[in-house]
């Protein structure tokens, strides 16, 4: 305990000294495991299990690039503009593009899923994060634990934050901690998402902002989490996996 408490002090005394330059880009690996997310989906018909056996054979695991701009007003999570794929292939990419507006406290997602592209615009709204005793190494950089829940999914978050990158952004749709998040980890590494190099650098305006013209169905927070609600009851209703259709 007593450790823990001097690293915070370290961490947080050091932060103003790394100020000047927090702005940069991180780049994330992002890691399914399926045998662990659809295991979990004890009401999976066996014809929907056998059409996941088809689909990924004996592939437990998929990876993808994701990269994270940002400085200390906003920043822009997406994939990477030129992507590599491990295996030599990938699928369909849908809309992600997951913008911040610290500042203003806004958010503004581009999300494809349901068959359409959504526009989820609302205020910036921090998940109810509880900071562990626990600290980690993620990409070099000392990381504190913190935990909340998403109740719409029934998914247990785990997030490990850096306190001297004190923005307070990180992947996917998690921010709200006092430091970057530098990994996340979705109902004990069904999905990881981890930090794999950090660039403190200049970040151009274009990187860092959504594209000016915003094609999608517009909508606000609650009506996102009304229709992710919606599809996972009918899905459950009909035994098939909710997840072919939105992301996890």
């Amino acid at each position: 305990m007593r450790a823990i408490r001097i690293l915070i002090i370290l961490l947080a005394t050091s932060a103003p000294l790394l100020a000047q330059n927090l702005e940069g880009e991180i780049t994330y690996e992002r890691v399914y495991h399926w045998t662990k997310i659809y295991s979990r989906l004890s009401y999976l018909s066996n014809e929907e299990k056998d059409r996941i056996k088809q689909t990924w054979g004996n592939d437990d695991e998929y990876k993808q690039k994701m990269t994270l701009f940002f400085n200390e007003k906003q920043s822009y999570y997406s994939y990477p503009k030129v992507e590599e794929n491990e295996g030599g292939w990938s699928w369909t990419k849908t809309d992600y593009k997951i913008y911040r507006n610290f500042e203003k406290e806004k958010r503004t997602d581009i999300i494809g899923m349901l068959g359409k592209t959504y526009i989820v615009e609302d205020s910036l709204k921090a998940p109810s994060w509880k900071v562990m005793n626990k600290i980690k190494e993620v990409a070099g950089r000392m990381c504190m634990m913190a935990v909340t829940e998403d109740t719409i999914k029934g998914q247990k978050i785990t997030a490990w934050f850096a306190n001297d990158l004190a923005v307070s952004g990180g992947p996917e749709l998690y921010s709200g901690l006092p430091g970057m998040i530098l990994e996340l980890e979705i109902n004990d590494g069904e999905i990881v998402v981890s930090a794999t190099e950090i660039k403190l650098k200049p970040v151009a305006e274009e990187d860092i902002s959504l594209p000016k013209k915003l094609k999608g169905r517009k909508i606000d927070n609650k009506q996102y989490q009304e229709l992710i609600a919606s599809h996972i009851r009918d899905s459950i209703k009909a035994h098939r996996n909710p997840f072919w259709a939105m992301p996890y």
